[in-house]
């Protein structure tokens, strides 16, 4: 039951992205670097137990970010070649690979999705607020609602980063660890880009963010 909410979440996910066509948006010389190095490591994230061999470390999700780099309908669509990279990487069946897919990518980064837009819409707009609010705070509220809700659903059977046999709480910790990293990460590299190379951003823009005083 829970693998076929996980393909449906996924599933819905990716027919979304390509109903909105984003990559018209996409110039001639097509996606930043950025965006292809940080898909790359993305599956180094998503299957760092198993690369490791230490099953109770917890993998990163990157999904966030890659959403504040590429925008939601492209990231939803480039987490499919991450989730293959990360099943020839890690070894993962096909069910173990929908986990991670889900957990770690559509989840987190449609939930980091909504949450930069009610941060967008209630909160000032400052460039501050986009990379405390949005890139860090953000990061770690959706990862951790992802986290626990990945959790509570496979109470029962474990997940694809949830080994068998140690307590919910342990695990959870475990989760809230790795959302700090995730929000850290994501912070930080958001902070670099809104410094220097804003235009790597697709959901940054000047006129919202840069809007001079009253």
């Amino acid at each position: 039951m829970i693998t076929l909410l996980e393909a449906l979440l996924a599933v819905a996910a990716v027919a979304t992205a390509l109903m909105l066509r984003p990559w018209r948006a996409l110039g001639a010389e097509g996606p930043p670097w950025p965006w292809i190095v940080w898909m790359l490591l993305m599956p180094l994230f998503w299957g760092a137990d198993r690369i490791a061999a230490i099953p109770v470390v917890q993998p990163l999700s990157g999904a966030c970010l890659l959403v504040l780099l590429m925008g939601w309908p492209l990231a939803m669509l480039a987490l499919v070649p991450v989730a293959v990279l990360t099943a020839l990487l890690a070894g993962l069946d096909a069910v173990q690979t929908l986990h991670r897919a889900v957990w770690l990518g559509v989840m987190p980064g449609t939930l980091g999705l909504l949450l930069g837009l009610a941060i967008r819409r209630w909160l000032p707009r400052h460039l501050f607020v986009y990379i405390l609010g949005r890139a860090f705070i953000g990061t770690l509220l959706a990862t951790v609602a992802a986290g626990a809700a990945a959790l509570w659903l496979n109470a029962e059977q474990g997940t694809a980063f949830a080994p068998p046999g140690l307590a919910a709480g342990d695990l959870m910790l475990g989760r809230w660890l790795a959302a700090w990293g995730d929000a850290w990460l994501c912070g930080l590299l958001a902070a670099i880009f809104v410094a220097y190379r804003p235009h790597w951003l697709a959901t940054w823009a000047d006129r919202l963010y840069l809007q001079p005083p009253r």
